[in-house]
C-alpha cells in the first residue's frame, strides 16, 4: 500500500472546508486502493466531494465526485508540474453557502498547498 500524504484541512472558503491527499500510485487499482484507505476516516467518507486526478504511466484519470470540472483543474496542474505515478485528492465538506467559479480557485488553492509541502515546484 502507498504512503498517504494528508494535509487535513487546508483552507476554508464562507463556510466550506477544503483538504488535500496524495500518494504515488501506478495504476487504478492503487488509485482506487488510495480512495478507500482515505475513505477509512468517517469523516473523509462523509465529505461532500473527494475530488482526484491521477497521472499514471497507463495515462491521465480524474473523477469530479459531484464537483463538476474540479478533476480536470487537478489533473492540469500535475501535468504542468510534471508530476507522475501520483494521485491527488481534493476533498471538499460544503459550509451551505455555493462558491461559484472561486471553487476552482479553492481546489488550485488545495493542490498548490499539497505542491508547497512535497518541495514540487509549480
Amino acid at each position: 500500500m502507498s504512503d498517504l500524504i494528508q494535509l487535513g484541512v487546508v483552507l476554508t472558503d464562507r463556510g466550506s472546508k477544503y483538504a488535500v491527499t496524495g500518494a504515488r500510485v501506478t495504476s487504478r487499482a492503487e488509485v482506487d486502493a488510495v480512495l478507500a484507505e482515505l475513505k477509512t476516516d468517517r469523516a473523509y467518507a462523509k465529505a461532500t466531494h473527494n475530488t482526484w486526478a491521477a497521472m499514471l504511466p497507463q495515462g491521465a484519470l480524474k473523477a469530479d465526485d459531484g464537483e463538476s470540472g474540479a478533476g480536470i483543474v487537478i489533473l492540469r496542474m500535475m501535468e504542468r508540474a510534471g508530476l507522475s505515478d501520483h494521485v491527488i485528492i481534493v476533498t471538499r465538506w460544503y459550509g451551505g453557502k455555493k462558491l461559484g467559479g472561486d471553487r476552482f480557485r479553492r481546489v488550485q488553492d488545495a493542490v498548490r498547498a499539497y505542491f508547497d509541502d512535497r518541495g514540487i515546484a509549480h
